[in-house]
C-alpha cells in the first residue's frame, strides 16, 4: 500500500523520466542477463527484479557517485549474484535454451545451433569474472569505462582482461574446428 501511495505522489515529469530511463536501459539489462543465463523466462524475471529494486531504491542513488545507468547495472550484477548463489547448476545456456530468435530465421541451421552450444561450452570454462565482463561488454553493450565503474576495475584492466579472454576464446574455437 505504501508503494502505491508513493507512486501516486510522483509528478508527471518524474514518471515520464522513469519511463525514459526504463526504455533506454531495459534492452541492455535484458541482454546482460541473456548473455549470463540464456533462459528467456529467467532473463525476464531477473530483468524485472533489477528494475523493481531500482524503482524501490531510486532515492538512494547519489549523482556524485556515478551515472544512474551505472547504478542500475550495479543492481543487475547484484541480482545475478543473488541468483547464482541460489543455483548450483552452470549459469550459461545450452543451445536449446538460447532465445528463439537465435535459432530461427533464414540462416538458422543445425550447424549454427551446434556453434552456439560450443560457444556456451567455451564460455562455461571461463572464470566468473571473465564471464561477467563478457556479459557486460557484449550482452549489455557497455564500453570499458562503464564496465570499470560497475566492477571497480580500471578501464585499462577491463580492456586487457576482455582482450585476453576473447583471444583465448578465439584460440580455443580455432583449435577445435
Amino acid at each position: 500500500m505504501e508503494q502505491i501511495q508513493t507512486l501516486l505522489k510522483l509528478t508527471t515529469s518524474q514518471t515520464a523520466h522513469w519511463e525514459c530511463v526504463y526504455r533506454d536501459l531495459y534492452p541492455r539489462v535484458y541482454n546482460f542477463f541473456r548473455y549470463r543465463f540464456g533462459d528467456e523466462q529467467l532473463v525476464e524475471d531477473l530483468t524485472a527484479e533489477t528494475f523493481t529494486r531500482a524503482w524501490a531504491d531510486r532515492h538512494r542513488h547519489q549523482q556524485s557517485r556515478g551515472q544512474f545507468a551505472t547504478w542500475v547495472y550495479g543492481i543487475a550484477r547484484h541480482v545475478a549474484t543473488d541468483h547464482l548463489r541460489q543455483q548450483s547448476d552452470s549459469p550459461l545456456p545450452n543451445a536449446d535454451q538460447l532465445p528463439a530468435d537465435w535459432q530461427t530465421g533464414p540462416e538458422a541451421t543445425h550447424e549454427r545451433q551446434e556453434d552456439m552450444q560450443y560457444l556456451a561450452d567455451l564460455l562455461n570454462t571461463l572464470p566468473p569474472r571473465e564471464r561477467e565482463l563478457i556479459a557486460l561488454k557484449y550482452g549489455a553493450g557497455l564500453n570499458n569505462r562503464k564496465i570499470a565503474a560497475i566492477t571497480g576495475l580500471t578501464p585499462s584492466n577491463v580492456g586487457t582482461i576482455l582482450h585476453r579472454t576473447v583471444k583465448h576464446l578465439r584460440t580455443q574455437w580455432e583449435l577445435d574446428i
